[in-house]
């Protein structure tokens, strides 16, 4: 009897466990570091800026620093690794993806530079890398041809990282290099993919590299973070590149285009998803501090944290805009012996110049500037062109003053594209130029020209001449651009199939090192952008 009357007790007492709620999880404090735009900068610049080394030591020290609180750490890339420096890309990016497994990236997005080289070197760098290369919009052969997300265990609490990339990079890369993928709108895929990931994961991000255009005033490019983040709710984080932008917002979509080292950065919010991205080249690492309770994801707290920049000073002299980070012993003895590799080729003469030949991302994309100018000289030289054309996008850095190496040579001219010539009637050409014209300031495709003058009134062009004289409609010249412009890249009209085009197979960057080797010492004076472009 008494074992009767147990039983109807027990049933009440297991009823009553089993409509318990499970115990609350405790609070997750989630800090997110993040980069982008590495562009092959694995060692320091000549005044100690950036590099991996000093990176690894800023990371460690979050990561302990976070981990002593009882939180957790996720380290992210906004992609684009490879591209910038010739001691990296005569390596194919070994030392860079190398370099980020030992500091323990946990995903990169897949940018568009990545595709500058044949796939089979895309193959071999992501065999190299501990990392997943993150990008759900790009396919080959009708199938995604990187994995599309990553979920994360993070103390008990599963964090989602999706890729995107940007669309354009089909109109960015040499055609070879993308022949057989296909680069769908971003959003698209995001909306498609997000209510499935969203019910797997307490946060989701984006990492993407696809730019920051502030207000969604992209222009010419494809749509970026913002216009996405406004079409498609439900992400927490989007952690960006491709636009090369410190992203710390003024008011509402206002973005503080002056940013200096060490302010304060309030990143953008769009339709409650928040937008990072932390400038270019390892310069900083953005520090996104997360609380994750009860279904709810907050940002405590954002700061970009320089990586030994450096202020110049009236005199010329380099002060630090902040405390010095020492660089990782263990992650600069592994570094040293690719530096030492590229070093042994790029540190040949060729010349010198009396002042600086403006590289700039700022200057190239917005308005010419006498290293376009001489960029395309050289260009007409070696080829007897009339006429050279040259996008902005395609100088990737300054020539300095002083002696000049082939080092110099390759950090403004990286991508070892080769020259094109092309015979157009004066007619056809004013067409192409009218096209050239018409790329948004800020775009890749800003034209830098050489043996043109004209006027830009409006959206038309007056007085335009060659070398001096008239354009004259029925005549024919001979015009000298880069391959990859020839074959459409950054929007210009393909010429690749016409038949007047002869791809000379000369070498952008051996080209500028012997005109300069030629006509060293150079003169920044004879390179007044004003006596030879287009005025606006």
């Amino acid at each position: 009897m008494m074992i009767m009357r147990l039983v109807p007790c027990l049933f009440v007492a297991l009823l009553a466990a089993c409509a318990s709620p499970p115990p609350a999880r405790a609070p997750l404090q989630l800090t997110i570091l993040h980069t982008n735009d590495h562009h092959g900068r694995f060692w320091t610049d000549a005044d100690g800026e950036y590099g991996l080394a000093a990176r690894k030591t800023l990371v460690d020290r979050i990561r302990a620093e976070v981990t002593a609180q009882g939180g957790q750490v996720l380290l992210l890339d906004g992609g684009d690794i490879n591209t910038g420096t010739a001691e990296s890309d005569l390596q194919d990016a070994e030392p860079d993806f190398k370099g980020m497994n030992l500091l323990g990236y946990d995903a990169s997005a897949v940018g568009n530079h990545e595709f500058d080289k044949p796939w089979s070197v895309l193959t071999k760098q992501r065999a190299w890398a501990q990392f997943p290369l993150l990008s759900a919009n790009i396919y080959k052969d009708g199938k995604r041809a990187f994995e599309p997300y990553r979920i994360f265990d993070k103390g008990g609490y599963k964090i989602a990282v999706i890729g995107l990339t940007t669309e354009d990079t089909v109109k960015m890369e040499l055609p070879d290099n993308v022949r057989g993928f296909e680069f769908r709108r971003p959003a698209a895929e995001l909306a498609q993919l997000l209510p499935q990931v969203r019910a797997k994961a307490d946060m989701v991000i984006a990492t993407t590299h696809m730019g920051h255009y502030s207000g969604g005033r992209h222009g010419v490019s494809a749509p970026g973070d913002v216009e996405m983040a406004r079409e498609v709710p439900g992400l927490d984080l989007i952690v960006g590149g491709h636009s090369h932008d410190p992203v710390c917002m003024l008011g509402e979509n206002q973005r503080n285009d002056a940013y200096a080292p060490g302010q304060p950065c309030v990143p953008d919010r769009q339709n409650g998803t928040w937008i990072v991205q932390a400038h270019e080249w390892g310069k900083y690492v953005g520090r996104a501090d997360f609380v994750i309770d009860a279904g709810k994801v907050q940002l405590v707290r954002y700061r970009l944290i320089p990586v030994n920049l450096m202020r110049t000073a009236a005199d010329g002299g380099k002060t630090p805009y902040t405390e010095l980070i020492a660089q990782d012993p263990a992650v600069r003895a592994f570094l040293a012996p690719f530096q030492s590799a590229g070093d042994q080729l790029l540190n040949v003469s060729v010349g010198s110049s009396d002042g600086v030949f403006d590289g700039s991302r700022e200057g190239v994309r917005r308005r010419p500037t006498n290293l376009g100018i001489l960029v395309a000289r050289s260009m007409i030289e070696r080829t007897g062109a009339d006429l050279a054309l040259v996008n902005g996008g395609g100088l990737r850095d300054s020539l300095p003053q002083g002696n000049l190496s082939y080092r110099d040579v390759r950090k403004v001219l990286p991508f070892g594209g080769t020259l094109a010539v092309v015979e157009l009637t004066g007619r056809d050409l004013l067409e192409y130029l009218r096209v050239a014209v018409s790329m948004t300031p800020g775009a890749g495709g800003f034209p830098h020209t050489s043996g043109l003058t004209a006027r830009l009134q409006g959206s038309e062009l007056r007085d335009v001449r060659i070398k001096g004289e008239p354009l004259q409609p029925d005549r024919k010249y001979k015009l000298v651009i880069n391959h990859f412009t020839a074959v459409g890249g950054d929007g210009y009209p393909r010429l690749d199939t016409h038949p007047g085009l002869v791809d000379t197979g000369f070498v952008d960057d051996e080209v500028l090192s012997g005109y300069v080797q030629r006509h060293s010492p150079l003169r920044t004076a004879d390179f007044d952008p004003e006596a030879d472009s287009i005025r606006r």
